[in-house]
């Protein structure tokens, strides 16, 4: 008989039933060709990113976990051909500079003394001819933002995810730089009159030539900031963005969620969906945490010893599919289960 389990909390009798390991569901795929394509947006959300293309103005997306903030980035990105969304995940201890480039000073004294040339004995002084100046740039490389800021044709889309854990001065910081659409890497700056252009790493590990240490672009990026609605933005900053909250997904558009990543299976899907919103009703949980219940389902249902097989009129066995779906349904909010 086939168990569903692949570990079976035997660790002395190894074995390879990780060979019998399925196909991981697509939201854990780490693909990101795909990532986006199975978003389902709904009328608001298309004509607020619409909103944002045309003014050319960062969309500010506050919704709970879980409703599909980041993944709205990723499905525009796929939709409209603009390539590899750069991501800048922000902590608080995030600053500006972090987004735009960075230089490694270290790496390069370090390097300016391994190569020192003790004939003339150069010394750190050999840093600042025009040699050693021109190699800076293998020292810099530009974030996120900054790659998202330099010349092209097309927006590139830059994703500024959970906007509301930084400090509290970097929504202020980036007033500017929404503003403009520039900025100056002043290491670069210093030394333009001898060498005005320098070739520096992006963030998307490619190579780019800055001119007279100076970024600005040609197409405002298109920006998604993120955030749980954890704490609230500046006036000055909201000015500058649009705005979209992200409401938690009805019924039918969880239906249609469910359909997009796991075919037409609502028949078998439905007692599952039908408890998620019931659930939700009464603390927070996230549309994957549902996506995640009916994958064990379709997968292992099928398998005598699996949680998740159809019960019929055994009560012991119905108890124990919803004690496990329950805990597949563990409220964000709360130690539930700890």
């Amino acid at each position: 008989m086939t168990s569903w389990k692949i570990f079976r909390g035997t660790p002395e009798k190894s074995h390879n039933g990780i060979e019998r390991l399925p196909e991981p569901p697509n939201w854990r795929r780490f693909d990101k060709e795909e990532r986006g394509i199975t978003y389902q947006a709904r009328g608001e959300e298309i004509e607020l990113v619409n909103a944002a293309l045309y003014l050319r103005r960062p969309l500010l997306v506050t919704g709970k976990p879980g409703t599909g903030k980041t993944t709205l980035a990723y499905a525009v990105a796929k939709e409209l051909q603009l390539g590899e969304v750069l991501r800048w995940n922000i902590t608080t201890r995030s600053t500006l500079q972090q987004g735009l480039y960075r230089y490694d000073a270290i790496g390069r004294l370090q390097d300016a003394q391994m190569s020192q040339d003790k004939k003339d004995n150069l010394g750190i002084m050999g840093m600042y001819s025009k040699k050693n100046l021109a190699e800076i740039g293998k020292y810099i490389q530009l974030g996120s933002l900054g790659t998202a800021l330099l010349p092209s044709k097309n927006p590139k889309v830059l994703l500024i995810d959970e906007m509301d854990k930084s400090d509290i001065d970097l929504p202020n910081d980036l007033l500017n730089i929404f503003e403009e659409g520039e900025f100056e890497i002043p290491e670069l700056a210093r030394i333009a009159d001898k060498i005005p252009e320098i070739v520096v790493q992006t963030y998307d590990n490619q190579r780019t030539i800055i001119v007279e240490g100076k970024v600005q672009c040609q197409a405002f990026p298109f920006v998604i900031l993120t955030s749980n609605g954890e704490r609230e933005f500046p006036p000055a900053f909201l000015r500058r963005c649009l705005r979209l909250d992200l409401r938690e997904p009805t019924r039918d558009e969880l239906e249609a969620i469910v359909k997009a990543h796991l075919g037409d299976i609502i028949g078998q899907a439905d007692k599952v969906i039908e408890k998620f919103v019931n659930r939700r009703d009464k603390g927070d949980l996230a549309t994957d945490q549902l996506l995640n219940a009916i994958y064990m389902l379709t997968r292992t249902a099928d398998l005598p010893d699996s949680p998740m097989l159809d019960s019929g009129d055994d009560q012991e066995k119905e108890q124990k599919k919803e004690k496990f779906i329950e805990r597949l349904l563990q409220y964000l909010s709360s130690t539930e289960g700890i």
